[in-house]
């Protein structure tokens, strides 16, 4: 009988898995709505006193996406008023949805990646994920990668679409 051999191992491709890189941590979406008088508008001296008020302690440790519901039109300033409360407790803070919030998570630690140990290597970018991992991570992970290695793929190893091959 022969010996089975794994020619993926022996390919040297190197596998990287986002979802590897995902910051734990519960995200968390604010809407402020509720706050609005009628739906439609912010009154200062109420809202001053809520941020001054509410227990931002329950948001510690949490990625925090702001948000409004309703089409009513929200001073900047208010943005800025929740941001500068959540920011002694949160990990992150961002005004968008929770796609917004876990795209700039993902900008954040894609900051940080050091594609040396990818260099003239034949790359995969690993496709499938249990963890939400957004579009905009594979778009910057293969910004990052392209310029130094010798080719990148995405998918498994088993089973991979090119994307980029130095010429």
């Amino acid at each position: 009988m022969d010996e089975l051999i794994n020619k993926v191992t022996q390919s040297g491709i190197i596998t990287i898995n986002l979802e590897e890189l995902y910051p734990e941590g519960e995200r968390v979406a604010f809407d402020i709505a509720p706050l609005l008088v009628e739906g439609l508008m912010l009154r200062e001296k109420d809202f001053r006193e809520f941020v001054k008020t509410h227990n931002w302690s329950d948001y510690a440790g949490k990625y925090v996406a702001l948000f409004c519901s309703t089409d009513a039109v929200i001073p900047q300033w208010a943005w800025m008023l929740l941001s500068n409360a959540l920011a002694p407790f949160v990990k992150q803070v961002t005004f968008g949805s929770l796609e917004t919030l876990e795209s700039e998570i993902f900008t954040r630690v894609l900051e940080h990646f050091d594609v040396a140990p990818y260099a003239d290597q034949r790359v995969v970018i690993k496709g499938c994920a249990d963890k939400p991992v957004p579009v905009n991570a594979y778009v910057q992970l293969t910004a990052l990668l392209t310029p130094v290695v010798k080719s990148l793929m995405y998918g498994e190893p088993c089973s991979t679409v090119p994307v980029y091959k130095r010429k």
